[in-house]
């Protein structure tokens, strides 16, 4: 910064304001370094085509967005779908009494079977109980007869997305990681509690970094978009060697970046503390994605002061796009 008379460094300035606490709030430096922008994978396809839907399928693609107990994302879902041409319903989770679930489970399973696409949205599912995100859903995800739905979409070519405890249930339920209906592994990656042991509610910028997938069918490589992110239990963790699996096979699809496109640990980049600064992951198929930033927020003429927000990230118009 210069002025009449003088001039000082904006890094020697940033010094002098951290100094006078370094001792009781010691900045640990080894948090802001850059990782790499992970690889786009493998070489052979997952998925073929510009379309890879079977079948006679013709008309809007149906969206099952179920609501649970708890979770809040799903109007701003209903409305993102509506708006790129798709058929979105609200199918509501009835479980009020125990003499409920068995038919709850049921209609759940049935609307997944009438649907191409099925949407687990954000929020806190049963509060968060018990004892984490999305467990909830995840238990009724791995329930057999909405296992047997959510693997007949799959096998139809529909597709599967979850923001926020959405991606948390993926997780937690084994579609996300394997493909299948599953209880976690004890080498399984999870998403925990962010790294400052708080809840963050802020935008982020996140970059593309995978390729193969009917959601991506939008979206390039190195794309960078901003998104809100509002949760509690972000954090992506998995081990050393889990990790350079997933990215050699193309299966992390965005992580948080700075304005150039460069993943971080910095908690001004990623702020719950992701591993390899992880936001989005694909589950082997490339069908089912799952999400911390909320891409289904966006809405033209809000937070237009903030640099970024005017576009929006093309993730669910993708996925519609691949049916029409």
């Amino acid at each position: 910064i210069s002025w009449t008379g003088g001039s000082i460094n904006l890094e020697e300035a940033g010094e002098a304001w951290r100094d006078p606490m370094s001792e009781i709030w010691p900045e640990d430096r080894s948090r802001n370094k850059k990782v790499e922008l992970a690889p786009a994978g493998i070489s052979q396809p997952r998925v073929s085509g510009v379309s890879g839907v079977s079948g006679d399928f013709q008309g809007k693609p149906r969206v099952c967005i179920p609501v649970f107990p708890g979770t809040n994302g799903e109007d701003d879902a209903f409305r993102a779908f509506s708006r790129t041409g798709a058929k979105a319903l609200e199918h509501v989770f009835l479980d009020r009494k125990p003499e409920e679930l068995d038919e709850a489970l049921a209609a759940f399973a049935r609307s997944i079977d009438e649907s191409q696409i099925l949407y687990i949205s954000g929020g806190f599912s049963a509060g968060d109980e018990p004892d984490g995100a999305g467990k909830y859903i995840a238990a009724v995800l791995r329930q057999s007869r909405v296992a047997d739905a959510v693997a007949g979409l799959l096998e139809r070519d529909g597709l599967v997305l979850g923001i926020c405890n959405g991606f948390q249930a993926l997780i937690k339920s084994g579609w996300l990681v394997n493909g299948q209906s599953g209880i976690p592994g004890e080498n399984h990656p999870a998403l925990t509690h962010n790294r400052i042991g708080r809840h963050v509610a802020r935008i982020v910028r996140t970059v593309a970094t995978g390729a193969d997938s009917p959601w991506l069918t939008q979206i390039n490589r190195g794309d960078i978009h901003c998104m809100p992110v509002s949760h509690g239990e972000g954090r992506f963790t998995a081990a050393p060697e889990v990790l350079k699996s997933l990215a050699a096979a193309g299966r992390i699809a965005f992580q948080y970046c700075d304005s150039d496109g460069v993943p971080g640990m910095g908690g001004d980049v990623n702020p719950n503390g992701s591993d390899m600064a992880v936001e989005g992951l694909l589950s082997p198929c490339g069908r089912i994605l799952g999400k911390m930033g909320h891409s289904e927020r966006w809405r033209k003429g809000t937070l237009i002061d903030i640099p970024g927000m005017e576009n929006e990230q093309p993730l669910i118009s993708g996925g519609v796009g691949w049916f029409l």
